[in-house]
This record gives structure tokens, C-alpha cells and sequence, in this order.
């Protein structure tokens, strides 16, 4: 059975009732009944329209009271997703079209893999009917182990491919893998791509080895870098370790950073919930000995990290009523508050205007 959930707010013109009610809001002229009133001409009592400050007050707080209730109905009521796949775009097509229908999901609604897939799920678990399954389709090592094994109130089948994924090429040994997002304009991607063919060569002539750089179109939790040189913002929700902001865009962060020098560069940072943001003069370089002076400061800057080890293919048996996935959720408890409060206020109003 289809949920009904998104039809709460075909309710929106309920808002129309406060206006109504207000507008047909009426004040009888007081009328005192006069010994010589026989001898004039009978009138009808007139009525007087009263629209004053408080009342447009009145007005607004019951017509946010009504889109509250509409907000927390729509929220809180009956679950309206169904089986639903988290496809990571990066997985190959047809490995992944084979395992939706070995899975039987074909029908299934079909979502991006978000950032933190486990930790997103535990949040929105309550948007699924009980019946509801759930398929992750992702490459290998885009799912990091978790701590301890998660609890889902619903059935999830993981299922990650082995490998590289088709389209990216296998790295030449001693490389380093860096997964990266690169948002540019068209004028300035070869500069960019050309700083990073810069970097393999320059680390390939070192003991260490040298790079190896994997773009990715929306950044994943094995996204070491995002370079962000747009005019417009970024997704408040993408997160890396760092960031590099192109001089295209003047962000507010940039003037309340730390600034570092480092092998003739000045690098400014300064650290967000987003991850650490760098900006500087020099992105993108514009010649080799800026590439070179570049690679040798994020190397210097960037700490290695231990690989995380990734999630293979296993499934998740529905575990109802776990603790950990209620605390972990997003309920709409705060739209119960607000309409607690919205609710005393109008009761508050209305006590004053009749008074």
C-alpha cells in the first residue's frame, strides 16, 4: 500500500482558513435604546471591521501553527519508502544491473550511495516500511568496517565488486592511490590536470614512489581531496580531509585562517566541519617548479593514514528495536516542540486580544 505521505502537504491551503477568519472578524457598534428613537426611522445595526497590529500578529502565528502541524504530519506519520537500492555510480553498470536483479530489486527505487552509507542509513531507517529491503551496490573499499557491527531495523544486503571499477585504470606499481574530486570551470581543467600529471612524474623520480590520482564526480569516505574552483558554493553536504579553493572564489574562511609558508608557497588554512580548507595564490600552478614546490608541501602536510579496511559483500538481518539506531536517528521530535510553543503563544494572543 502506497503511504500517503507526501499528500500532507496538498494541505498547504488550509492557510487560507486564518485569513478568512480574521477578514470575517466583525465589532458591533454599541447601540443604546433611546425614549425618542419611535419617531426616527428604522436602521439596521451597523458592524465595524477591526484589523490592528495584534491581530495580523495572531494572524501570522496561526497560519505557522497550521504549516508546523502539516511539517510534523508529513514527518512523523507512515513511512513511505519501498525497496530501495544505494547504487554507487562509480561500480560498473552491468556488475551492477546483475546484482540488483540477482537480488530481485529490479523494481526498486534506485538512490545515490550517500558519503557515510551505514551512518546514513541508521538516520533516515524510519523513512522505510517495515516490509522494505535494502541493496548497497558499491566498488570495493568505498565502505569502511565499522567499530562494531551495525543494527538495522530492516533486512540490507551489501554486495561490493571486487577490483577496479571499470573505467579507472589500474595504477603502475609503487604508485599511491588518491581518490579526488576536482569541480572546475572548462578555461582551467587543464591546469589542473596538468598539476597532477606533474605529481606522478615527480614523485615517480623519488625513492617513495609517486601518485596516482582516481577523480571522482561526488567525493566518498575514500576521498582524500576536493579542489573547488567554481564561482559557486560547494554541497554543504560533501566533507573531505582537505580542501583546496581555487583564487576564482573569495570564501570567508580564507580571512579567518592561519596562514603557513612552506617551500616558497603561503598557504592559508582554516579548519570546518567540512574538513580542512586551503587557499592560496598559487592553485592552480602555472609552471613545474610550482607543481614540484606544491607536491612537496602537501606531502609535508598531509600525514599518512592507515587504510581503513573495507566492507565486503554480507548481509544484515532486520534487528527491531535496537537502542543504537534509535539514538542515532533524526526524529522529528523538534517540530513536536516548536508546535508545543507556536500553540501557547496563539493561545497567549488570543487571551490578549479579548482582553
Amino acid at each position: 500500500m502506497f503511504s500517503s505521505y507526501p499528500y500532507w502537504w496538498l494541505a498547504l491551503p488550509l492557510l487560507l482558513l486564518p485569513w478568512w477568519w480574521h477578514r470575517q472578524k466583525r465589532q458591533r457598534l454599541t447601540a443604546e435604546p433611546l425614549a425618542t428613537a419611535r419617531f426616527l426611522p428604522a436602521a439596521e445595526p451597523q458592524q465595524l471591521r477591526i484589523w490592528q497590529w495584534r491581530d495580523r500578529l495572531l494572524l501570522l502565528v496561526r497560519c505557522l501553527l497550521l504549516i508546523v502541524l502539516l511539517a510534523w504530519l508529513a514527518a512523523t506519520i507512515v513511512p513511505w519508502r519501498g525497496d530501495t537500492v544505494l547504487l554507487d555510480k562509480g561500480a560498473d553498470p552491468v556488475w551492477a544491473q546483475q546484482q540488483i536483479a540477482a537480488a530481485g530489486m529490479g523494481h526498486a527505487q534506485q538512490l545515490e550511495l550517500p558519503a557515510q552509507p551505514l551512518r546514513w542509513l541508521a538516520e533516515h531507517e524510519r523513512e522505510w516500511r517495515a516490509t522494505a529491503r535494502l541493496l548497497v551496490v558499491s566498488r570495493d573499499q568505498q565502505l569502511a568496517m565499522p567499530a562494531r557491527p551495525p543494527q538495522f531495523a530492516h533486512a540490507v544486503t551489501l554486495r561490493t565488486m571486487a577490483g577496479t571499477a571499470s573505467g579507472d585504470q589500474a595504477p603502475p606499481p609503487g604508485l599511491a592511490i588518491q581518490e579526488v574530486v576536482l569541480a572546475t570551470t572548462p578555461e582551467r581543467l587543464p591546469l589542473w590536470r596538468a598539476m597532477f600529471a606533474a605529481f606522478a612524474s615527480v614523485g615517480a623520480d623519488q625513492a617513495k614512489g609517486g601518485l596516482a590520482v582516481r577523480f571522482v564526480d561526488t567525493p566518498g569516505p575514500a576521498t582524500s581531496l576536493i579542489i573547488w574552483d567554481r564561482p559557486d558554493p560547494a554541497p554543504a553536504r560533501w566533507s573531505a580531509p582537505h580542501w583546496w579553493l581555487g583564487t576564482a572564489r573569495v570564501h570567508s574562511e580564507k580571512a579567518a585562517g592561519q596562514s603557513v609558508s612552506l617551500n616558497g608557497l603561503r598557504l592559508q588554512y582554516a579548519d570546518t566541519a567540512q574538513g580542512r580548507i586551503w587557499t592560496s595564490d598559487a592553485f592552480p600552478p602555472r609552471d613545474a617548479e610550482a607543481a614540484y614546490a606544491l607536491y612537496q608541501s602537501w606531502q609535508q602536510l598531509q600525514p599518512a593514514a592507515a587504510t581503513p579496511y573495507g566492507l565486503t559483500s554480507q548481509q544484515w538481518s532486520a534487528t527491531p528495536a535496537t537502542g543504537g539506531r534509535a539514538a542515532e536517528a533524526e526524529p522529528a521530535r523538534w517540530l513536536a516542540y516548536v508546535l508545543l510553543a507556536l500553540l501557547m503563544i496563539e493561545r497567549v494572543l488570543s487571551h490578549a486580544r479579548r482582553n
